[in-house]
């Protein structure tokens, strides 16, 4: 865990030498997380049951719901990875502990769920199973509201520092 730490220090300094403002570093996450979260999560989350649901009605509406979800949700997924990354520089820049708060499991966990998402869509969903799609919105479904509690716990955290 030190080794991480030792690894990131270089990159925190640097990053703390361009005088950003301590509220930026401090805030800055969440403010951005925030943003991904709650207004990417929501509507890729949308599009995506939109697709399932429409799909025995409405084709044409289902199709683009679909497209829609299939173009925002790496997008969505990049900046998690992102918003992950600067969330723990974020913590070596403060000089906080980097993994010992629930906020970072939760993180930590909703990155491993969207992998396993990504993995099951870039196989096609595995042959294009019913079951793998059945799958893959539940599991994304799950991840989502993990990330509610994961942004519960981040104010938490940001109010603890």
């Amino acid at each position: 865990m030190d080794n991480l730490r030792e690894l990131l220090e270089p990159i925190a300094d640097w990053f703390s030498s361009l005088g950003i403002p301590e509220p930026v570093v401090h805030w800055g996450h969440p403010l951005m997380m925030a943003i991904v979260v709650f207004v990417m999560g929501s509507f890729v989350g949308v599009a995506g049951w939109r697709g399932r649901v429409l799909a025995e009605g409405n084709q044409e509406a289902a199709i683009a719901s679909r497209a829609d979800h299939r173009k925002l949700a790496p997008l969505m997924y990049f900046f998690l990875a992102a918003g992950y990354t600067g969330g723990v520089l974020s913590l070596v820049m403060q000089h906080e502990p980097i993994f010992s708060s629930p906020h970072f499991l939760t993180g930590s966990i909703v990155l491993v769920l969207l992998t396993i998402n990504a993995i099951i869509a870039a196989t096609g969903f595995i042959g294009n199973k019913a079951v793998s799609r059945t799958i893959h919105a539940y599991v994304g479904s799950v991840a989502l509201g993990l990330l509610l509690l994961h942004a519960v716990l981040g104010l938490k955290l940001g109010l603890s520092i």
